[in-house]
């Protein structure tokens, strides 16, 4: 996979003012936590000692105005740093979308759709998450850490020394915590992706799993996933739980020391109570800074190895594009194509070509049936058209030009398919079928449907073409999803019409009344019929016939029954089988 430098600049500029505003309110509660505790010491240590009651309230309202101040910068801060991870996330995830709806057959082909929906949606979730805490912690934990230290050693200098021991102790903790930790939740991400591929896979399949009674044995499946994440999980926090209580047995520790040693120099005389209890105050604040400064740099590696996915995402290339195409305003007019010595492979180490050295001319207007065995070719051999995949060697020709010199959009403009699989959108059957004409009045979309033999048993559901399909189109037949995308690709009224085994659900006589239809819409659309059945192509003006990925026949009907040995036993077969049926 390549590797680009992908700097996230662009997704902070537009909201800048949030990620300036955030820190800057936050100084805010800097400054009341570092003035506080020095006030507090002054009350003790001056009104209490002095029994000087004017001098503890005028101190008492100057805590009382700041804790205000703190209390508005903090919920500024917050607000400021929570837009600026929401806006962030916004603008990242719109990318990472649109990225993917760029990628090619071949990139898609790199990442599981569960591990894409994680990057758009958990890894995404924990940048925010890390965007949020650096905003709201990144100058507090340091400026509050700072502030205490300072204030502890003008308060007693010989206490402070406390800290230089106590502080390279846990930050070498903390470093441990990073390296330990940062692989652990990279392998945690991963589990994620294989529990989303898990459940959309089932969800998906949720009718095959019932009608074959594999309810328990998909609840395994998943028990299974579900138990990888939740040890790779414990895995993974197992390393708080080990330090936390590391890190909170230091504090105490540190915290008794000084009340000891405190102590002490104040029966000496050598310190105030109200210094002390200051002192402690700025102990805490040194301490907690180091576990926030903790807790950002264990999001960290979470954060971190998100970031890695979704850079992994904006940093492919896509491998199809019309960038250096010669001819970006050409449209295809007529339709005609040609095939000139092509060969492709899927993995381009394999010595093994799927397609290898195919010629073949399509004229404009015409209808080629392409048949084979299974896994023959035929499919990798038309989504070549549209650019779905890139040749390896040789070229694709439409209207004379080379498919990579058009630009994308008016390829496919010109082009309808109707894949192998059938599928249609969340929304209404209308909703559905204006994918091949956006602007098509209901007129025309009933015309369309009545020729593809989908608009009886539409008007036979309650609410028509208003009715809501499931995901998927889960609520009709796959024979009804057939007609239903084959009318969708009639109003696109493509000059190139591919049609990939898109009538195998519907019976012989809907397919004879659908063919005719192609014969009286589509007279000047040049129309690609690729079936398994003779009888879906015997009328075709030529035939392909097809195997290990070369083309091994071209002719009519009669033509390949005298000439070509497969066809003729592809033909007896069925022929014998209609026979047995009869």
């Amino acid at each position: 996979m390549e590797k680009k430098k992908i700097s996230y600049w662009k997704y902070i500029k537009p909201h800048l003012i949030y990620f300036i505003l955030g820190p800057i309110f936050m100084i805010m509660e800097i400054l009341g936590e570092v003035v506080l505790p020095a006030w507090m010491a002054n009350i003790i240590n001056i009104g209490a000692a002095n029994h000087d009651v004017t001098y503890i309230w005028h101190t008492g309202v100057n805590m009382i105005v700041f804790a205000f101040i703190m209390m508005f910068g903090g919920i500024g801060g917050a607000w400021f740093a929570v837009n600026a991870s929401l806006h962030f996330g916004e603008d990242l995830r719109k990318d990472i979308f649109g990225k993917i709806q760029t990628f090619s057959f071949a990139n898609l082909d790199k990442f599981s759709t569960g591990s894409l929906v994680t990057r758009l949606t958990n890894d995404i979730t924990q940048i925010q998450n890390m965007i949020t805490m650096l905003l709201r912690m990144m100058l507090r934990a340091p400026g509050m850490m700072i502030g205490a230290i300072i204030m502890s050693f003008t308060i007693n200098r010989r206490l402070a020394m406390i800290l230089l021991v106590v502080m390279p102790v846990l930050m070498a903790g903390i470093a441990i915590l990073i390296k330990v930790g940062f692989p652990r939740f990279m392998k945690l991400q991963e589990k994620v992706d294989a529990l989303n591929n898990n459940v959309r896979e089932n969800l998906t399949n949720v009718r095959v799993i019932k009608s074959f009674v594999r309810e328990k044995d998909e609840n395994k499946k998943f028990a299974a996933a579900n138990e990888d994440l939740a040890n790779t999980g414990i895995g993974a926090l197992r390393v708080l739980v080990i330090t936390w209580p590391f890190f909170s047995l230091i504090m105490d520790a540190t915290v008794l020391l000084v009340v000891w040693l405190g102590g002490q120099q104040i029966i000496a005389g050598d310190m105030e109570v109200g210094s002390l209890t200051a002192f402690i105050s700025y102990i805490f604040q040194v301490l907690f800074s180091l576990m926030m400064l903790a807790m950002i740099l264990l999001q960290v590696p979470r954060a971190s190895a998100s970031s890695k996915r979704i850079k992994e995402v904006l940093g492919t290339d896509v491998d199809l594009n019309d960038i250096y195409a010669e001819h970006k305003d050409a449209e295809v007019t007529k339709g005609g194509i040609t095939f000139k010595d092509v060969s492709f492979r899927y993995y381009k180490d394999s010595p093994e070509s799927v397609l290898a050295h195919i010629d073949l001319e399509i004229k404009p207007g015409e209808t080629l049936g392409i048949i084979g065995p299974t896994g023959c070719g035929k499919t990798t051999l038309v989504s070549l058209i549209p650019r779905l995949y890139d040749v390896d060697e040789g070229q694709v020709l439409v209207d004379g030009i080379d498919v990579r010199d058009y630009s994308l959009k008016n390829l496919r403009e010109g082009v309808g398919m109707v894949l192998q699989k059938n599928v249609l959108f969340s929304g209404t059957i209308a909703e559905n079928l204006k994918w091949g004409d956006p602007e098509a009045d209901m007129s025309v979309i009933e015309e369309f449907a009545d020729k593809a033999q989908a608009d009886a048993f539409v008007k036979d559901f309650t609410d028509g073409y208003e009715t809501i399909l499931g995901q998927g189109g889960v609520n009709v037949s796959g024979g009804q999803k057939q007609r239903l995308c084959i009318a969708r690709a009639l109003l696109k009224k493509p000059k190139i019409l591919i049609l990939d085994d898109s009538t195998s659900a519907v019976d012989t006589a809907t397919e004879r009344k659908i063919r005719e239809a192609f014969n009286t819409t589509l007279q000047d659309t040049t129309t690609i019929i690729i079936a398994q059945r003779i009888s879906s192509v015997m009328d075709a003006d030529k035939i392909v016939v097809m195997e290990d990925g070369v083309i091994t026949g071209v002719g009519t009907h009669e033509e390949l029954l005298k000439s070509n040995v497969l066809y003729q036993e592809i033909f007896d077969s069925q022929m014998d089988n209609a026979k047995e049926v009869g």
